[in-house]
């Protein structure tokens, strides 16, 4: 039984270790001093206490991250506009637009020969984008909700947009 005890502490000290390296000095005393007094840390059948803080939360993945607001890697974007970047990663020109003058539910398509590499939809209403300039399901589109949508790297070249009444 004190075999089993002594390789689950080396584990759970291994585990810490790759985790949390500059922790670990004290988790390894405070996980390892049980084992080499002999002693254990818990009494029979009671669970021993998980060692150091939670882990992280796993980062928002996929096309569309989610942010209450930009943070100092993410472009600029107003609140309560649709911006566009010509490049990915928030390079290069921003336009933005704002529901005060964009027809809602229309089609906008973006100037002639110009395209997005990245967005954000900070409107509070949902907004497709699309890879044809006339707003076509033949070609590409996504629809990303309202309220703090970053797309860092579109999957396809940003032609035209409609933003929803909701």
């Amino acid at each position: 039984m004190r075999h089993v005890l002594t390789t689950a502490v080396l584990i759970a000290t291994a585990a810490v270790a790759a985790l949390l390296p500059a922790a670990l000095p004290a988790a390894a005393a405070a996980v390892a001093a049980p084992a080499v007094a002999g002693a254990s840390s818990t009494a029979p059948g009671v669970p021993a206490a998980p060692v150091g803080p939670p882990a992280p939360a796993a980062p928002v993945t996929g096309p569309a991250e989610r942010a209450a607001g930009p943070a100092p890697s993410r472009g600029s974007c107003p609140s309560g506009a649709f911006c566009l970047w010509d490049r990915h990663g928030y390079g290069g020109t921003r336009t933005a637009h704002e529901l005060s003058g964009t027809d809602i539910e229309s089609c906008i398509p973006l100037p002639a020969g110009a395209s997005a590499g990245s967005l954000a939809n900070r409107t509070g209403r949902p907004v497709t984008t699309y890879q044809s300039v006339e707003c076509g399901e033949t070609g590409e589109f996504d629809t990303y909700p309202g309220g703090g949508t970053w797309v860092p790297d579109s999957p396809y070249r940003v032609r035209a947009f409609k933003i929803w009444e909701n």
